[in-house]
């Protein structure tokens, strides 16, 4: 009985070792996320960091040199055409002149009083003669009528009557060239602040807003002096609103003018858009890898009607999504479940508990998801994210929770 015993013993031993190694040995079922091969709308898009501008901005430029007062305007001011003042120009106050340049001008104006002098002194001399002459033809009409002299001699009194008065007009044209550059030569010495306020150089010239609209930057605030062509203010319509979004020249080469595009991660509603224009010529643009890229400016219209519609602002960042393709009723799976075989694209379907490597054909793809054109139905589980731990034939297990619902669940 005893030997009985023991032998049971022993062998209830033998089993639980036995039992315990296979349960070491024996290949468990690899946990896995599963996803189902399912039907629905599929939508590729290329998506891009882009920039919200008014369309047409206005620079209101500085038509010539002139010192401005301090601007009127804020950035965000409304302004209506013709009436809304952008800037006051007055003209610029003469420099300041040096000791030498203000001798010389100062000789310069001795030059000219002289000149003004001699001037006025020949006008003297030609009034005289003047008046000798018109005396000398009184004498000879009146010897005339007596026939004392002749018709000749009183033609040449008549004449040189003529010669004085011509010689007096000149004098008298002499003496304005005279005062004239006697003037120029006393302006060229006048400093700054010479000119009492409400003379000539306080004359001003108001610039006027061209369009109805808001102020988008005020380059110049404080009062200053402005050269030609100096930007004041820059205005911009915030009803004429567009989206720039500057893509890989390869994807620019797959959007088509007229596409439908979506607005959106700019901080309000997600905005329709659609693609105006692609521009033909593209520039080179350094990522933040440093690596050299050529891209294309791709401006859209934002299709919100409503002037009550929340709108990004001028120089608004946005994230553009514009359509590429669009299906409806699409076989399809998470891309995660894809890997490459070879030349082929590969997942793992689930069946029976157990993997199953399988050779798909992809369709198009967006950032997610893939088109299956072939190698599996709808409804088929694959593993997503496959590690190197599986393989055709490898048991498998769903990591989710069994509480939740999953159409994927492993028995």
């Amino acid at each position: 009985m005893a030997r009985l015993l023991k032998f049971l013993l022993f062998g209830a031993v033998a089993a639980a070792i036995g039992f315990a190694a296979y349960e070491a040995l024996r290949q468990k079922p690899v946990p896995v996320d599963l996803a189902a091969v399912t039907e629905g709308p599929l939508t590729v898009t290329v998506d891009e960091e882009g920039m919200a501008e008014f369309r047409d901005i206005y620079t209101v430029s500085a038509p010539y040199a002139a010192r401005t007062e301090r601007s009127p305007l804020h950035v965000g001011d409304r302004l209506e055409a013709g009436r809304s003042l952008i800037a006051t120009l007055h003209p610029i106050e003469p420099s300041f002149i040096d000791t030498r340049s203000e001798r010389e001008l100062n000789a310069a104006v001795g030059v000219a009083a002289a000149a003004v002098e001699l001037a006025e002194n020949e006008l003297a001399m030609a009034d005289a003669d003047l008046q000798q002459a018109e005396s000398d033809l009184r004498r000879a009409e009146r010897l005339r009528e007596n026939n004392t002299i002749s018709a000749a001699a009183l033609e040449t009194a008549a004449t040189n009557v003529q010669i004085k008065q011509a010689t007096l007009q000149r004098a008298q044209s002499q003496v304005a060239l005279r005062q004239s550059e006697l003037a120029s030569a006393k302006a060229r010495l006048i400093q700054p602040g010479d000119v009492p306020a409400g003379g000539a150089s306080d004359r001003c010239v108001p610039l006027l807003s061209p369009i109805d609209g808001v102020v988008v930057a005020v380059p110049i605030e404080s009062e200053a002096v402005v050269q030609t062509g100096t930007s004041l203010a820059e205005i911009g319509d915030p009803r004429r609103l567009e989206v720039v979004v500057d893509l890989l020249s390869s994807d620019a080469v797959r959007v088509r003018e007229g596409a439908d595009a979506v607005i959106t991660d700019w901080g309000g509603p997600d905005l329709p858009a659609r693609v105006r224009r692609i521009e033909p010529t593209a520039f080179t643009k350094v990522s933040a890898l440093g690596i050299e890229e050529q891209r294309v400016n791709v401006r859209l219209d934002i299709l919100s009607a409503s002037e009550q519609a929340l709108l990004p602002g001028h120089r608004y960042r946005v994230v553009v999504k514009i359509v590429l393709w669009h299906g409806e009723d699409v076989r399809r799976l998470p891309l995660g479940a894809l890997f490459r075989t070879g030349d082929r694209w590969s997942v793992y379907a689930v069946e029976d508990g157990r993997a199953a490597l399988r050779m798909v054909d992809i369709g198009h793809r967006d950032a997610d998801t893939a088109e299956v054109l072939g190698g599996l139905t709808t409804g088929t589980c694959v593993v997503l994210f496959p590690s190197d731990t599986i393989s055709d034939g490898v048991g498998v297990v769903s990591r989710q929770d069994p509480g939740a619902p999953s159409s994927c669940a492993i028995p």
